[in-house]
């Protein structure tokens, strides 16, 4: 039987690969200038799994855009908690501003559901949501999902920016852990 250990060490088997990754957000990031041409955008990079997708994302928008980072803790060692706590907040204010959060996976939809609630008291001119990965199996609740990469199903996926126990994050690709039961 492996031991936990295992589990983290092992190489994740390819889930999307980088190439099926880079099309997509390619996909993603003229979807997203077409929607927002003309208008000045601030980009919401919710940490820590977001880093390297929202990176990537951006680079392609060619737009006017600035950036913020929203730091957000809802899980306690891989399980939800059903408790978000913010860990670091947003520096400038979103009152009149168009803001598009960008988010790494979406599970229960709580998180998610949190952070547009929150940013919605701030009073954006438009608020919409992007997700590279969407597990619509595991959803507790639907926030709006405007912009979404992959919808996976019970996968516990790694890489790509996405960690397990501080593993796999730097991985070109989004990778599956397995393990024994």
């Amino acid at each position: 039987m492996s031991t936990p250990e295992d589990f983290a060490s092992k190489l994740p088997r390819i889930l999307i690969s980088e190439p099926k990754l880079k099309e997509r957000i390619t996909e993603l990031a003229r979807e997203i200038r077409q929607d927002y041409a003309g208008k000045d955008l601030v980009a919401v990079c919710v940490l820590k799994g977001s880093f390297i997708f929202f990176t990537d994302l951006i680079r392609q928008m060619d737009t006017t855009l600035t950036t913020e980072f929203l730091g957000v803790k809802a899980y306690h060692r891989s399980v939800t908690s059903g408790e978000v706590k913010v860990t670091l907040d947003i520096n400038e204010p979103l009152e009149g501003k168009h803001v598009l959060v960008i988010e790494d996976v979406v599970h229960s939809g709580l998180t998610l559901n949190y952070i547009m609630n929150m940013l919605r008291a701030r009073r954006p001119a438009s608020l919409k949501s992007c997700a590279l990965l969407v597990k619509e199996e595991r959803l507790k609740i639907s926030p709006p999902i405007d912009y979404w990469g992959f919808k996976l199903g019970k996968e516990f996926v790694v890489g790509y920016g996405i960690d397990h126990e501080g593993r796999h994050r730097g991985l070109p690709y989004i990778g599956m852990l397995e393990h024994d039961h």
